[in-house]
């Protein structure tokens, strides 16, 4: 399956053998520390900066609606952010993975997104378009 939005990735989610948790990390560009001048013009003019993991959260399939219900619920937790970076954790045996067990997994991705390791991720900006970084 072609997955160009989040229904898409909900849809591929419930499509799984084994239930589905989905892992976010949300983030927001900033200025990397000792930046150039080329570096904060770039960031100005919005296209540069390094993605700061700004808070995470796990969810199982069932307590995910639609991507505005997604944005709403991040609001209430108090930080900003411009792009969510989405992953799946696998259950077994037909048993979904706890939230105790998503932490792990979490961790892993804020690491590697802060040392640049996107591309196992999907990412989505606030509007719910699909990100594709170069």
């Amino acid at each position: 399956m072609n997955i160009s939005n989040y229904a898409d990735l909900l849809t591929a989610a419930r499509q799984q053998a084994e239930p589905q948790r989905l892992l976010f990390v949300f983030t927001q560009p900033e200025l990397p520390e000792g930046y150039t001048a080329a570096q904060n013009q770039g960031f100005q003019d919005g296209t540069g900066g390094v993605l700061t993991p700004r808070m995470c959260t796990d969810k199982a399939l069932d307590e995910l609606g639609d991507f505005a219900d997604l944005v709403e619920e991040s609001r209430h937790m108090g930080h900003d952010w411009k792009i969510v970076f989405v992953a799946c954790l696998a259950g077994r045996a037909g048993v979904m993975p706890s939230a105790d067990e998503a932490q792990e997994h979490l961790k892993t991705m804020v690491s590697s997104i802060q040392n640049g390791a996107i591309s196992k991720y999907l990412a989505y900006d606030r509007d719910g378009d699909l990100v594709q970084f170069s």
